[in-house]
């Protein structure tokens, strides 16, 4: 089983998204042996969707300029990610009400017509079906599902869009006001997901 690990938390040691990712990653592992893991930290230095990736996007790969290709070389490798992973994992902490830049910026690059996704007469169709997806949340403030939670349902949009509907979310909320009690639930989920797996 391949899974896709998106960290995407500026703060690195103290993070408690990246920490609870870790533990999720750890109790797959016990429960599948042949668990390959691939990280992708998107914290650190994605590139902006630029005019050269934006004119590449849109024409057959043969078409594209040698400086298209160069531009979207990078974009293609995480789209090569994606589509390898059985299992995708999120860690995403919530910064004024919806998910980091970084994050943003890795969705831009993996949505691609014609790759992971297609528009046909029915409308926009994903085409990374048959993966599951765990978002891991957490929050300093915001409660998750509540109105000011933007980043949840923005990703379960994006995910869905790209084909990938069997997603389960792990919040570990309101972390200034109610101390390390959402972390312990976070960390029963978890538990809760190995043994179902």
């Amino acid at each position: 089983m391949n899974a896709l690990v998106i960290n995407s938390s500026g703060r690195t040691e103290q993070s408690v998204s990246r920490k609870l990712v870790a533990e999720l990653v750890a109790e797959l592992a016990t429960k599948h042996p042949d668990l390959h893991t691939t990280y992708r930290d998107v914290a650190t230095s994605l590139p902006f969707v630029n005019d050269l990736m934006i004119g590449g996007f849109y024409i057959p790969a043969e078409q594209r300029t040698p400086e298209q290709q160069q531009a979207l070389a990078f974009s293609d490798q995480l789209v090569q990610e994606l589509k390898a992973a059985d299992v995708l994992i999120i860690g995403a902490p919530i910064y004024n009400f919806s998910i980091p830049a970084s994050l943003k910026t890795w969705v831009d690059l993996i949505a691609r017509a014609g790759l992971t996704f297609k528009f046909s007469a029915a409308g926009p169709e994903g085409l990374l079906t048959g993966k599951r997806a765990y978002l891991v949340i957490t929050s300093g403030g915001v409660e998750v599902g509540s109105p000011y939670d933007l980043a949840t349902p923005y990703l379960r949009q994006v995910l869905g869009f790209v084909g990938i509907t069997d997603v389960q979310v792990i919040s570990a909320d309101r972390l200034n006001l109610l101390g390390e009690q959402p972390v312990s639930a976070a960390r029963d989920a978890i538990r809760q997901i190995h043994a179902a797996a």
